[in-house]
Parts: structure tokens; sequence; C-alpha cells
């Protein structure tokens, strides 16, 4: 299972209307030394609008969009370059300029990030009771492997009870932890177990301990409060208030675990956040994607 983010560690307002906030005034939940990345701000675009065309596109309409989204040209430039040096983009000279097209790689895992992003928040099915529960060891040493593998169980919605065992009440995402596991090579000696805690302790009780719902029910309640506070004038300011709700909503799916409800607290904020985003994507994504495509289709 991948996403844009774990893409990511691989590798104007219109007169007459209330302007729109400065990019940088939308704080997003995740940043990276107190800004967004310009590389990650690409995937998203990306993501938002060049897979579904699946076209080539200049650099200059790439360069332009980070440019609304406060990124300067220089950094723009560096993130399409790295970019392609990590197999995501192909670049086509034509003339004096250069068109960029998403590698096969890169349509692959922004189409998986795609389904879940948007899939996200939709409501899980009933809970049986049951618990799966996966013990596999990593080399104390080899920490790039202890963060690859905390990344990707992290992002199917399991916790770390303790030092190398990882829980979730879904017991259907075997198949999906043995995909894991199989790809980072940690299946030799990995164990897992499923079926209904003893009598000693309850790991409902540690639910709290396991994941940090508090932080992140704060996180779902800044997100509403950002994105019910916007009110982009022009196709140019939706661009960059969809772009930025699209950013913002990318941090649930890896952060949230999906817990059913019997695990949650009664006033949970999760399905409030997930009527937002898909309210404000609906209310933006028209004037953001005539925006775009105009841009694209000048170069």
């Amino acid at each position: 299972m991948t996403d844009v983010n774990r893409l990511s560690r691989d590798v104007e307002g219109a007169p007459g209307g209330p302007a729109a906030r400065p990019p940088d005034a939308w704080t997003p939940l995740r940043r990276e030394g107190g800004a967004p990345r310009a590389r990650d701000l690409l995937l998203t675009v990306l993501g938002e609008f060049v897979l579904p065309g699946g076209i080539a596109v200049w650099t200059s309409a790439l360069v332009d969009a980070l440019g609304l989204l406060g990124v300067e040209q220089p950094a723009a430039r560096q993130a399409l370059a790295r970019s392609s040096a990590s197999g995501l983009l192909v670049a086509e000279r034509v003339g004096r300029r250069t068109r960029w097209s998403l590698t096969g790689r890169a349509t692959r895992l922004l189409s998986d990030g795609a389904r879940r992003i948007y899939g996200f928040g939709s409501g899980e099915g009933e809970w049986d009771g049951r618990w799966l529960l996966v013990l596999v060891t990593v080399p104390e040493h080899n920490r790039h492997l202890r963060a690859r593998l905390r990344a990707r169980m992290t992002w199917l919605g399991f916790g770390l009870m303790g030092p190398g065992a990882w829980v979730t009440p879904w017991a259907d995402r075997e198949g999906e932890a043995l995909a894991a596991l199989e790809e980072l090579q940690l299946v030799d000696g990995a164990v897992s177990w499923v079926g209904r805690p003893g009598r000693m302790g309850s790991l409902e009780g540690r639910v709290d301990e396991i994941w940090d719902l508090d932080a992140l029910a704060g996180d779902y309640t800044s997100f509403v409060a950002a994105a019910t506070s916007e009110a982009p004038a022009g196709a140019s300011a939706e661009f960059v208030a969809l772009t930025r709700l699209v950013h913002d909503w990318r941090h649930f799916p890896a952060a949230d675990p999906g817990l059913p409800a019997a695990l949650l607290p009664g006033s949970w904020p999760g399905p409030a956040a997930a009527r937002t985003f898909h309210e404000c994507h609906a209310r933006w994504g028209p004037g953001a994607r005539a925006w775009w495509e105009e841009r694209a289709d000048r170069g």
C-alpha cells in the first residue's frame, strides 16, 4: 500500500471580492522546517491536477502553480529535477522548452494515494472484536529500515503496543501487513496473531496509549477551522485553496488508524472533518481546475 506521503519520502483573488489569504496563511498540519517542502507541494499538484489528465505538462505551468503556493522559482525547478532523478517524472525537450510526464511508477503510486485520500473518512465496517498482532524484529542499528517499517505500518493503521509489537483492531489487514513486510524483507522471523484478548488487561483500555488520539483530534479540529474560514475569490485563489486543502488532508490517512467507533470518544471529529474536506473540494474544484487547465494549455 502506497500513497502520496510515502512517495514524497522516497525520493490572486479576483477584484470585487474578499481577498484570498496569502498561501502561507494556511498552516499545514505537518511542516518540514517551518514550511511545506517544494517537492511535497509538487507531488500534491501532480496528484490533483496532472494525474487525472494523463498528459505532459510544461515546466512553466508547474513553476507558476508552485509559485502561487509560495514556492520560489529555483526551489520549484529543483523539485522537478529531484523528482526526475528519483524516477517519478520524465522530461522531454521540445526546442528550448521542457515538458514533464509522470512515469509508470509515479502513476501507480499517485493513483493508489488518490484512492486512499479521497476514500478516507467514509466510515469503517462493523468490528467483530478481534485484534491483529504482528511481531517483527528490526536490527537496532538499521534505523533507516526501522523508519520505513514504522511509516508502512502506520499507514496501514497499526499502532505500536511495545517494542516490535504492532496491533490493529482490523484483522483483515493481515495480508497488507504481510505484503509490507515482504517488500521490506522482514518476513523471516515475523509472527502474526489474530484473536480476542484474554482476561489479563484490556487492549480497549490502552487505545489512548497506542495511538495519540488527543493530538489527532486537535489536528482534525484545526483542519476544519482553517478550511471553513477560507473564502477564495477567483480561479487562482481557488487553485491555492484547493491545493492546500488536499495537501493538509494527505496527513490524515497516515495519521488516523481508522479505529472502530466502539474504540473512539463519543465526540470524535473525524467524520466532520471528512465532510468538510469533500464539501470544500467540490466547491473549489471547478475554479481550481479551470485555472490549471488554462495555465497548462498556455504553457
